[in-house]
């Protein structure tokens, strides 16, 4: 699959100085002001009883600051954070490994824990509730159960698919915090502060037009700015304003409402190949030669959010502003 610049999946390009853009304290973290009030408060109490925080639950799409919030935490209790994901715990031993090298009120973070293998995560049931490990030694006649004390953690879980989730694993966490959408003032404060973090001195236009083209995801938002400052760079002096910007947008081919070719792409089939729909995901993803997953995971949630497209029992549909948008109005028919 060809690298996309509005995928909200983690690529290669992000690690580049991903720790210095990341926030550090909640009083940096900008947007989930929900969640943010109510996690400081939570903090705090954990702190004036000296106890661990309870386990924590971020689900909603990738890219919006899990991953971020979990290391803040960490930061604001004062204690270490381990962090894994699901398809990396592949046995009950591994699990073992880790929870017994967790420090007192220490912060396991877990991505991805949707993915967890089962047996797994029946063990984590103990650990979460009791703070302690049940595992069998042995096989048959001889086998014996062992029970292991652990030190009180935190286990904060991140998820892009909360419905994946077992019920017994969902229910024990005490804390479940839903990931929304940034708006565009909030993605340009985080601009703004990547900005400075990253010595780009660039103007207010640009931080808007960053900002309306991102998608609502702030890993979007900062992936942009790399690019454009990139731009900037090699073709003008390294300030940023609209034009380069612009231009520089255009040429990753994202338009003003954060398409890529392939959004595009899927949108001019639904309408030109199929009279708008309704179309199944498969015959999409055959017309233009790419996996339904891709489709299903990075493009169709924004396509859907953005009120372009719409999923029926009967399959897609392309709305009366993706013909807008894309100015095919002269094709369009009401249905």
């Amino acid at each position: 699959m060809e690298e996309q610049i509005t995928s909200r999946q983690m690529q290669p390009s992000d690690l580049e100085g991903e720790h210095t853009l990341r926030p550090q304290h909640l009083s940096e973290y900008c947007g989930q002001s929900g969640n943010k009030e109510n996690l400081s408060i939570y903090i705090e109490a954990a702190k004036m009883r000296g106890e661990s925080l309870d386990h924590v639950l971020f689900y909603g799409p990738p890219g919006l600051g899990k991953t971020t919030l979990a290391g803040i935490i960490s930061n604001e209790l004062g204690v270490d954070i381990k962090i894994t994901s699901g398809p990396a715990i592949g046995r009950a031993g591994d699990l073992a490994a880790i929870l017994t090298n967790l420090n007192e009120n220490d912060v396991l973070f877990i991505d991805e824990i949707h993915r967890l293998n089962r047996s797994v995560e029946e063990v984590l049931y103990s650990a979460m509730e009791d703070y302690a490990l049940d595992i069998v030694i042995g096989k048959g006649p001889s086998a014996r159960s062992l029970r292991i004390d652990l030190s009180h953690f935190t286990l904060i879980g991140a998820t892009t698919r909360a419905g994946s989730l077992s019920a017994p694993l969902r229910d024990r966490f005490g804390i479940i915090c839903k990931f929304d959408f940034y708006t565009v003032e909030e993605l340009k404060e985080i601009l703004r502060r990547s900005a400075r973090v990253m010595n780009v001195r660039i103007d207010e236009e640009s931080l808007t037009e960053l900002a309306k083209r991102s998608r609502g995801t702030p890993r979007i938002a900062n992936r942009m700015l790399k690019r454009v400052r990139d731009f900037s760079e090699v073709i003008q002096d390294g300030n940023v304003d609209i034009d380069i910007t612009r231009k520089a947008l255009d040429a990753l081919g994202v338009d003003d409402l954060g398409l890529e070719k392939l959004d595009r792409e899927i949108l001019t089939t639904i309408i030109k190949g199929f009279n708008g729909g309704p179309v199944g995901i498969e015959t999409i993803a055959s017309a233009i030669g790419e996996e339904r997953v891709t489709l299903e995971d990075v493009n169709e949630p924004y396509l859907i959010q953005s009120e372009l497209m719409y999923r029926t029992q009967k399959g897609r549909m392309a709305s009366r502003k993706a013909y807008e948008h894309l100015g095919l109005m002269a094709l369009y028919s009401e249905k």
